[in-house]
């Protein structure tokens, strides 16, 4: 895309670049063949253009991914492998750069966003269309959130089930009971509740396309009198929850369990305290609850390109930010598990299934679209295989309940597909 050599000075900014990105085993080269790095480094990172590299220059967060997904950036070797090379690199050179510079390249920090924002960054993500995210899920419930890996061998249809049977544990569900649930994707775990557990569940969701689908299963599956699916905000949980015409419910103002995985990353620390204000207007007095998020070790922004391409208006919590939540609420921290190698499984297995479908995925979006998926999904790898990101499980319950687990003898007493979760939930 450029002809001409590079000058000296780019040259020089070039070597810079690779100093500020912590001196990694990697190689930066030009479009005209200039390298910096270690002559025998394993990856090489190709700049094809002299914009490319100013770009990079003044926003490389953004810019890296941006460039990658158009051609312009181009890595040689297996792009996760690299990028879990690169982030321990990127990680130490944050620590020593400039104070103008940190402030240059600083990611835009979203605290959390209007009951609004919400949809129009719900719907940048998960409604371009069932049968894209169909391509790549686990084929037994959709589940787009981390897969528990109880057995190392397991497939990711097992591993999704066995999530499902983990967190259901560790709400002690029981027959009869009713579940609240915020955020249920395309729903798998409000049918697996109500087929294993025998409870009643209304869950929650903003998002048109999940919400067709997870009604659609309801009612293939026989569920639909004991499931209800409400596009609504968490914000509104409680405040109309005996509206519902579908289901007898109206008696069902107060839940005996109140659940969320993956929600909490579009909440925001800002918000936190109207999520709070919703569980406690439905969970009992001697109810349980668990949240499923996204985080890391300490608090900081979401990368930008991250948050600008891929998921709007993110926030992934530090431990400190996420007890927030629950200090603010009144609300007692009974058990918090990290399942972080879990996810960076998951992410393969996603990754991979992905990766076979890139043809049709191309056809259907094109290739910048495949090529800055792919990096989204390498990334997130990377970042759950380094320890940049983490994987949190909390269970929570209101302050004076005494009706709490004593250990934790019924979360593993047995396999949790032993306990007829390798039956499959749905199939796409």
């Amino acid at each position: 895309m450029t002809s001409t050599p590079a000058w000296p000075p780019e040259r020089r900014l070039l070597a810079w670049l690779h100093r500020m990105a912590g001196a990694p085993a990697i190689r930066l080269q030009l479009w005209d063949g200039s390298v910096t790095g270690p002559d025998q480094a394993p990856y090489t990172v190709t700049i094809a253009d002299r914009g490319a590299l100013y770009q990079l220059l003044r926003s490389p967060n953004i810019a890296f991914g941006d460039l990658y997904a158009s051609g312009r950036i181009t890595v040689s070797g297996a792009l996760d492998a690299f990028l879990i090379q690169l982030y321990p690199a990127l990680a130490k050179g944050a620590a020593s750069r400039p104070g103008w510079l940190a402030r240059l390249w600083r990611d835009p920090d979203r605290q959390g966003a209007s009951e609004q924002d919400a949809r129009l960054n719900i719907h940048h993500h998960y409604d371009l269309g069932n049968d894209f995210y169909r391509l790549w899920l686990d084929s037994a419930a959709m589940q787009y959130t981390c897969a528990y890996y109880e057995e190392t061998d397991y497939s990711l249809e097992q591993a999704q089930l066995s999530k499902l049977e983990h967190v259901c544990r560790k709400l002690c569900l029981k027959p009869g009971q009713t579940v609240i649930e915020a955020g249920c994707g395309w729903g798998g775990l409000a049918r697996y509740m109500a087929r294993h557990y025998g409870v009643r569940v209304k869950a929650f969701n903003i998002s048109p396309e999940q919400i067709r689908w997870a009604r659609e299963r309801a009612q293939e599956e026989g569920l639909a009198d004991r499931v209800e699916y409400i596009e609504d905000d968490y914000r509104n949980i409680g405040r109309n929850i005996g509206h519902s015409t579908s289901m007898s419910t109206r008696a069902m103002t107060r839940c005996d369990a109140f659940v969320s995985v993956g929600m909490l990353e579009h909440v925001g620390p800002a918000n936190y305290a109207s999520l709070g204000q919703a569980i406690n207007r439905v969970l009992k007095p001697e109810g349980i609850g668990l949240i499923h998020t996204i985080g890391r070790n300490r608090a900081a922004p979401v990368n930008g390109w991250i948050e600008k391409r891929i998921f709007p208006g993110c926030h992934v919590p530090g431990p400190v930010e996420l007890m927030q939540l629950f200090e603010e609420s009144d609300l007692s921290v009974l058990d918090m598990e990290n399942l972080r190698l879990h996810y960076a499984r998951t992410l393969r297995h996603w990754r991979e299934r992905f990766l076979s479908h890139r043809q049709q995925v191309s056809a259907e979006y094109d290739e910048t679209f495949v090529r800055a998926w792919d990096l989204y999904l390498a990334g997130s790898v990377a970042g759950f295989t380094t320890g940049t990101m983490q994987l949190f499980q909390v269970v929570f319950a209101p302050a004076a309940s005494n009706r709490i687990p004593q250990n934790r003898r019924h979360m593993y007493r047995h396999s949790a597909l032993a306990s007829g979760a390798n039956a499959v939930e749905a199939k796409p």
